[in-house]
């Protein structure tokens, strides 16, 4: 039997029901690294479990260039769409149904107004080599375009582009790109 956050993750993948898809999905990199990270974060640190997931989410960090600790909270469905260094603070959280791309660094200020990390809402997508840092929100249905360098609050339903960042309000910013949202009133 496996949790709902991890059918989540798998759905994402597939946008079918996980029910036997669990071997074959975890040769997929993202969806491997998100199973064993949700296994770290279910066990406690100091637990024989614990202890073991955790080795196997540092070696798979160093395998496939993702750097998200155990600590970080993170929605259902949660998709990482190819290998690359993707950098989270520990601190952050991340709300459902949110993709990451290659190169995205997630991370904090240490002054400033902005001091923190930032807790980023549900369905948003972030582009490849997006930066998003500081003590910001990024509301619900926002497209983090590529490469923007985001310092500043988002409201939902938003188009961030460039650097600095420009907000462009956009009812459907999503659309097209977080398929297979997964939904667990209307999932199996």
């Amino acid at each position: 039997m496996i949790n709902e956050a991890i059918r989540a993750d798998l759905y994402r993948y597939s946008g079918e029901s996980p029910s036997g898809k669990l071997l074959p999905a975890l040769l997929i990199p993202g969806f491997r690294f998100m199973y064993i990270f949700r296994k770290a974060a279910e066990h406690p640190k100091k637990s024989i479990r614990g202890f073991l997931y955790r080795i196997l989410l540092q070696f798979h960090s160093v395998v496939y260039g993702f750097q998200i600790p155990p600590s970080t909270s993170i929605g259902k469905g949660l998709y990482i769409g190819h290998w690359g260094t993707i950098i989270v603070n520990g601190k952050t959280i991340i709300g459902a149904n949110c993709n990451l791309s290659p190169g995205v660094t997630i991370g904090q200020t240490n002054r400033g107004n902005n001091k923190g990390v930032p807790i980023i809402g549900s369905k948003v997508w972030i582009g490849t080599n997006a930066v998003v840092v500081g003590n910001v929100s990024i509301g619900d249905n926002v497209l983090i375009a590529p490469n923007s360098f985001v310092n500043i609050s988002v409201p939902s339903n938003s188009l961030v582009v460039g650097n600095p960042a420009t907000i462009v309000p956009k009812e459907n910013a999503t659309d097209g790109y977080i398929d297979f949202i997964f939904d667990p009133d209307h999932h199996p």
